[in-house]
């Protein structure tokens, strides 16, 4: 399992409902979240993935940016 950590523009609950969608439908995607109180609004993803283009993607077609800025 890796996690990936990101910098992302979803700053709101209405936010996190709009990406959701996308995210849910991920495969190899165990858990994620996004802390809005972070001033960067931080994504925090546990995945099977090794790449975290799938998740780039995914919030990209939810309409957000999102920029890694930690992979474990």
């Amino acid at each position: 399992m890796k996690t990936y950590t990101f910098k992302t523009n979803i700053n709101c609950g209405a936010c996190v409902k709009a990406v959701t969608p996308q995210l849910n439908k991920l495969d190899k995607l165990d858990n994620w979240q996004v802390n809005t109180d972070h001033p960067d609004k931080i994504l925090t993803t546990l995945t099977d993935h090794n790449s975290p283009e799938p998740i780039l993607q995914a919030v990209a077609k939810a309409g957000f940016s999102a920029e890694l800025v930690e992979e474990d």
